[in-house]
């Protein structure tokens, strides 16, 4: 359980930082050369393997307790990434990454195996963030990974990279509050309609 836990952790750190290495393209108000600079590079290193893409139009909406979140890909950046293990091809994961415009709320959420059309998969990963400036205090939601809990949630895609299609489906994970055994858990569901163009 203690290789899950970790893993778990990992991957959520690995799919928030390239969030926040994709989030600067969408930052039009970017004024300073240099950063701009920086910028594309860290959207060229999110996007440039196989199989990853930043999207370009089209919603990822999720609903926790009695609040709705919206990344909107026309001003956020959304990116769908697919990993694979240097060491290990047959250990392979796919998910969402997304950040708003304010860099304020994140959102990352991944399954292991391939994606395709009509996949199922169980959650591997996920983590939801808000920062004290989207809203007062600042709380972070995170894949509940005590022993207890048999079920993480389940990702559908219904279609993957078709046409200006980027990923179609929904989403429902059980995340906790907190890092303690007693935090409480909360179920998350959402949707995601990405487009390529």
């Amino acid at each position: 359980m203690r290789q899950r836990s970790f893993t778990h952790f990992i991957f959520s750190v690995t799919i928030v930082l390239l969030a926040m290495l994709s989030s600067c393209q969408k930052d039009s108000d970017v004024k300073d050369n240099s950063a701009l600079k920086a910028s594309i590079a860290a959207d060229s290193i999110a996007t440039s393997s196989p199989g990853n893409f930043l999207a370009a139009a089209g919603t990822l909406t999720l609903k926790i307790q009695d609040s709705t979140y919206v990344f909107d890909a026309s001003k956020d950046s959304i990116a769908f990434i697919n990993v694979r293990d240097e060491i290990d091809d047959s250990k392979r994961y796919f998910g969402i990454t997304a950040i708003n415009k304010d860099h304020n709320m994140s959102f990352g959420i991944s399954s292991s195996g391939l994606v395709h059309d009509n996949k199922n998969g169980d959650i591997a990963g996920s983590q939801f963030l808000l920062s004290p400036g989207y809203k007062e205090p600042g709380f972070q939601y995170s894949l509940s990974k005590y022993a207890g809990q048999k079920d993480f949630g389940n990702i559908h895609v219904d279609k993957y990279n078709q046409d200006s299609v980027l990923a179609k489906g929904t989403f429902h994970a059980f995340l906790a509050a907190g890092d303690k055994a007693s935090a409480p858990v909360y179920k998350v569901e959402g949707s995601f309609d990405l487009k390529l163009k």
